[in-house]
C-alpha cells in the first residue's frame, strides 16, 4: 500500500506522525457503529447544524454506509485548498496546529468502540472526518481554522501543559483500548486529575486551546430560529450533540472572554458559546494574537518563556533567533534584560533556518548571550584586533575579554560574533569561561518576538523531540472475545445490502437472532440492524416480537442505550 500523495508536500518533522490507513482493520462492528452514527446525525443535524453540514459531508467524500478512505477525502478537500492525512490517535498539539496552518486536516484513523458510540474523548475518524471536515466547505470557517493553526503553532506552551496532554492522551487510549481493564482506566483518570490540579498558571497555548475548544470543537452559530452546531465535538457526538438545546446547557454570546473558561474533556460541557458568524471568530482570534509574546516581544514575552520551561524562540532585532529553554534573565538596575541564559540543547537561526554549525549538537549544554547593539565602530575594533586578545565592556556592564574569531552576517546585519579564549563576566560573576570552548555571541539589542517551539523545527533534533511515546499505528477493535460477534455483524451487513431478501436470508436472520439471545444478551446494535431489515422489508416473523422485547429490556437497564435505540427506531418509522 502506498502512502498518500500529500506527504511529499509535508515537512519531514511532521511526517513522523503519519500512518497508512488500513481499511481491513475496521471490523464489521466498527462499520455498523459508523453507519448508525451517520444515519442519526444526518437526520438530526439537517435542522440543527450549520447549513453547510449536509452538503459538506458529501463534498468531502463522506458517506453513511462505510467508514471513509482518507485518501479519497484528501482528493475532495483539495477543492477547498485543503488536504487530509492519516494519523493515529492523539498527536502533540503543536504538530496538530502546524498541520492546520498548512491547510492539512490530520484525521485519526482509529474507530471508537461500540461501548463509546455516543461519545469518546479520544480522536477518532468519526470526530475528525464527520465532525471537522464538512464545515471546511465554508470558506470563512476554513480561513479561520487555518489562521488558528498558524497562530497557535507560535503559542508558548508550558511544561505543565505537556503533562496534561500526556495524561489526556493516556486516558483516551485506555478508554478506547479493547484490552484495557477498569483499573487501567481508573489509574489513568487519577493521573489526569493530578496533572490538571498541578497546573499553576494559564499559558498562551492553554488560551488558544480554550478558544479552539469553544469554537471549532464545541461552537454554536446563530441560525434563523435557533442556534446551530458547527463544532466537531458536537457534530460527532450522539449524546452532547443531541442535547445542545437543553435548558441546562447555558448559551453565552461568543467573545474573546471564552479563553477565560476552562473545560473538561471527559465530561459534557455545561455551557456553549454562540457566535453570530464565522467572521466574529476571526476578529476574536486577532484580538488574542495581539496579546501574544510573538507579537509583543520585550521583557514581558521573555518572562513568559522563562516561566514555561519549554523550548521557545527568542528573536532579536538583528533577525537572529535563539531556540532553547530560557533559564535565566539578567537585568540592569531599571529591569531591562541584559543577558540571557538557555538551558540544554540550543539552536541559533536566521529566518527560521539554522545557521550552519549553530545547532543543538554544537550548543548541547546550553547557551548564553548579552543583549547588545553591535555598532560599525565596535565591530571594526574587533576586526582590527583579530588574533589579538582584547577587552570590551558593553554599555550594559557585561565585559568580554578574548580573541575575535569571526562574524556572521545575513542581509547586511551582523547576527553572530565568535571569540576564542574568551571570558565573559558581569558584576564580578563569570558568565563564560575560556575552558568552555568558543564563545558565540548573538547580536541584537532588543527582543522583538518570542514564540513557542524552535525556529528551524526540521533541524532541532534532541532525544526528546525526535522520539514519540509510541510507534504510530492504527489500532483495531477486534479481540478474541468479540470476533464471533463481529462475524454475525458481517453476515447481517451482507444480507442488508442485497437488493431483495431471499428465503435463505430470512432463515439465517432467525438463527442470528437466536445466537444473539443465547450468547450476546446485551448487544443492542446488531438487534437494531435486524429490526431495520424487518421494518424495511415489512416482514413480521415469529421471532420479531422477541427481538423487540429484548431491545426494550436492554433499554430499561441503560438510559444511554435506551436513548440511542429510541432515536434509531423513530428514524426507522419516519423513513417508511
Amino acid at each position: 500500500m502506498k502512502m498518500q500523495r500529500t506527504t511529499e508536500d509535508i515537512p519531514p518533522h511532521l511526517c513522523r506522525y503519519l500512518i497508512q490507513q488500513d481499511p481491513s482493520l475496521y471490523t464489521p462492528i466498527d462499520q455498523a457503529c459508523w453507519r448508525f452514527i451517520l444515519k442519526l446525525s444526518q437526520a438530526f443535524f439537517e435542522k440543527n447544524a450549520h447549513q453547510i453540514y449536509l452538503n459538506g459531508l458529501r463534498e468531502t467524500g463522506i458517506s453513511v454506509e462505510k467508514i471513509p478512505l482518507i485518501e479519497e477525502m484528501d482528493e475532495c478537500l483539495r477543492k477547498f485548498n485543503w488536504r487530509a492525512v492519516s494519523v493515529s490517535g492523539f498527536i502533540p498539539p503543536a504538530a496538530f496546529m502546524e498541520f492546520l496552518s498548512l491547510g492539512i486536516l490530520p484525521i485519526a484513523c482509529d474507530m471508537r468502540k461500540l461501548e463509546h458510540i455516543a461519545y469518546t474523548p479520544a480522536p477518532d475518524i468519526v470526530h475528525e472526518a464527520a465532525g471537522h471536515a464538512p464545515i471546511i466547505a465554508d470558506p470563512e470557517y476554513s480561513e479561520y481554522l487555518r489562521s488558528y493553526g498558524e497562530i497557535s503553532k507560535k503559542a508558548i506552551s508550558s511544561i505543565e501543559d505537556l503533562h496534561v496532554y500526556e495524561a489526556i492522551r493516556h486516558l483516551s487510549e485506555m478508554k478506547e483500548d479493547p484490552n484495557s481493564t477498569p483499573d487501567d482506566i481508573t489509574r489513568a483518570q487519577e493521573a489526569l486529575n493530578l496533572a490538571i490540579h498541578s497546573v499553576t498558571y494559564t499559558s498562551e497555548a492553554t488560551l488558544l486551546a480554550r478558544m479552539g475548544w469553544w469554537t471549532f470543537e464545541y461552537g454554536l452559530i446563530e441560525g434563523t430560529s435557533q442556534s446551530q452546531i458547527y463544532g466537531a465535538g458536537l457534530l460527532s457526538s450522539l449524546s452532547e450533540g443531541f442535547h445542545f438545546l437543553d435548558q441546562n446547557v447555558k448559551k453565552i454570546p461568543f467573545s474573546i472572554d471564552c479563553t477565560e473558561l476552562a473545560y473538561d474533556i471527559t465530561r459534557p460541557q455545561p455551557q456553549l458559546f454562540v457566535a453570530p458568524d464565522f467572521h466574529t471568530l476571526r476578529k476574536a482570534l486577532i484580538e488574542l494574537e495581539n496579546q501574544m509574546a510573538f507579537r509583543k516581544g520585550g521583557i514581558e514575552s521573555l518572562e513568559k518563556a522563562l516561566r514555561c520551561k519549554t523550548v521557545t524562540t527568542t528573536v532579536m532585532d538583528s533577525g537572529a533567533q535563539i531556540s532553547g529553554i530560557l533559564k535565566k534573565i539578567r537585568r540592569n538596575q531599571i529591569g531591562e534584560p541584559i543577558y540571557l541564559n538557555f538551558d540544554g540543547p540550543t539552536q541559533i537561526s536566521f529566518e527560521d533556518q539554522e545557521i550552519p554549525g549553530q545547532g543543538v549538537e554544537y550548543h548541547r549544554s546550553g547557551f548564553g548571550t548579552p543583549l547588545v547593539e553591535i555598532t560599525e565602530t565596535l565591530l571594526q575594533r574587533w576586526q582590527n584586533h583579530q588574533g589579538i586578545h582584547s577587552s570590551v565592556q558593553l554599555s550594559s556592564g557585561v565585559r568580554i575579554e578574548g580573541i575575535f574569531l569571526k562574524s556572521i552576517q545575513y542581509r547586511g546585519q551582523t547576527v553572530l560574533i565568535s571569540f576564542q579564549n574568551c571570558t565573559v563576566s558581569y558584576d564580578g560573576e563569570i558568565l563564560f569561561h575560556p575552558n568552555w570552548g568558543t564563545y558565540d555571541m548573538i547580536c541584537g539589542k532588543k527582543v522583538v518576538s518570542v514564540f513557542g517551539g524552535p525556529a528551524d523545527r526540521e533541524n532541532f533534533k534532541t532525544p526528546q523531540s525526535s522520539s514519540i511515546s509510541s510507534t504510530p499505528r492504527q489500532k483495531s477493535n477486534l479481540t478474541p472475545s468479540n470476533e464471533p460477534l463481529s462475524r454475525l455483524y458481517q453476515e447481517v451487513r451482507m444480507i442488508r445490502e442485497r437488493p431483495r431478501l431471499l428465503e435463505s436470508d430470512a432463515f439465517r436472520l432467525k438463527n442470528i437472532h437466536l445466537e444473539l439471545e443465547e450468547r450476546y444478551p446485551t448487544d443492542w446494535l446488531l438487534r437494531f440492524e435486524l429490526l431495520e431489515i424487518l421494518v424495511t422489508h415489512q416482514i413480521q416473523p415469529e421471532w420479531g416480537a422477541a427481538l423487540k422485547n429484548t431491545l426494550k429490556d436492554i433499554s430499561h437497564h441503560s438510559p444511554e442505550k435506551a436513548e440511542l435505540i429510541q432515536r434509531g427506531v423513530s428514524l426507522l418509522k419516519s423513513s417508511l
